[in-house]
């Protein structure tokens, strides 16, 4: 699968409860992202249930959205905004929190299913079960067991976990252009394999 990405997808739950929270890594991933492409603020489209900027190009405008819903409706968003400009899901790059992988990691991911994650299940379901956009995976670990999982990804990062968080967010920031320019696997090839922690800034696993 291989296209170019024209809408960007930040995932988690609106209102201030749940801002900086585990979960919300997607929605954090955009708008410093938003920032870093000198985007226009992101305001709300109550009619296509998020949060939304654009810039435009010679080619093709790049969406970022954050859904106005929760993170299990998030299907709902994503399916009514891509509808509305004609975005296909190969061009979608849908950007989330990870329990599977630790604080400190991102990884980038070419379709598959939805792994657990409520907010991706969502988006697969309201998207015709088309799983063929991208993903942006967010790690953010795991609380070591099942049942602890829901108060985990909703409550906020101990100030490590931010910091390593935050190494990776910035680090999978730097490599979209090179995806926006259609590489994903060059793209892939310079994220993976790479983990920061507060004792290895150098991103060298």
């Amino acid at each position: 699968m291989s296209g170019t990405i024209r809408l960007i997808v930040g995932l988690g739950n609106p209102g201030e409860k749940y801002k900086g929270t585990r979960h919300n890594a997607g929605q954090e991933f955009v708008h410093k992202l938003s920032v870093q492409l000198k985007f226009n603020e992101l305001k709300p489209d109550l009619k296509l249930f998020s949060k939304a900027s654009r810039i435009s190009s010679i080619t093709e405008d790049l969406h970022l959205i954050i859904p106005e819903t929760f993170m299990n409706e998030s299907g709902r968003s994503v399916a009514a905004y891509s509808r509305f400009f004609k975005i296909n899901p190969k061009e979608i790059l849908v950007v989330h929190d990870d329990l599977d992988i630790a604080a400190g990691v991102a990884r980038f991911k070419i379709g598959g299913g939805h792994g657990g994650h409520n907010g991706l299940r969502n988006i697969i379901c309201s998207l015709g079960k088309n799983t063929d956009f991208y993903r942006l995976r967010i790690g953010i670990g795991h609380p070591g067991s099942a049942d602890k999982v829901t108060s985990y990804v909703l409550s906020r990062p101990s100030d490590q976990d931010k910091q390593n968080i935050n190494l990776a967010i910035n680090e999978a920031m730097s490599l979209i252009p090179i995806l926006l320019e259609g590489n994903i696997t060059l793209a892939m090839s310079k994220l993976h394999g790479k983990v920061f922690s507060e004792n290895n800034c150098s991103g060298n696993s």
